[in-house]
């Protein structure tokens, strides 16, 4: 008997967990002289993930070039391909030139084309 209250106990208190705290705020706005209340929701984000930042941009001095495979190796998967934009961080224009690089190095024989 003791056991079921105390499972009824964490039920209801699990049920009491609200949800993350949210600020209600009125904004006014005016058509033809009617005054308008609306409730604008905002939620609090937190960012999941750190802005990546081009590293070619930040440091002048490294070069892509496609007679140098350790740095290229960085910006391939290990089956071979191309990581794209989003998963590196570099920038346009900095995403072509790797591109154009490694496609260089894979025909001198510099890097795989696929790797078996």
């Amino acid at each position: 008997m003791s056991e079921e209250i105390k499972r009824d106990e964490t039920i209801e208190a699990q049920e009491n967990i609200k949800p993350q705290e949210v600020k209600p705020e009125t904004v006014e706005a005016s058509e033809d002289d009617d005054k308008v209340l609306a409730t604008a929701v905002q939620v609090q984000r937190i960012p999941k993930f750190k802005k990546k930042v081009c590293r070619f941009c930040e440091d002048p001095n490294l070069a892509i070039d496609y007679k140098n495979p350790d740095l290229l190796v960085r910006f391939i998967t290990d089956r071979g391909k191309i990581l794209p934009r989003r998963i590196t961080g570099t920038c346009a224009k900095h995403q072509r030139h790797l591109a154009r690089a490694i496609k260089r190095a894979r025909i001198i024989a510099l890097l795989p084309f696929v790797v078996k």
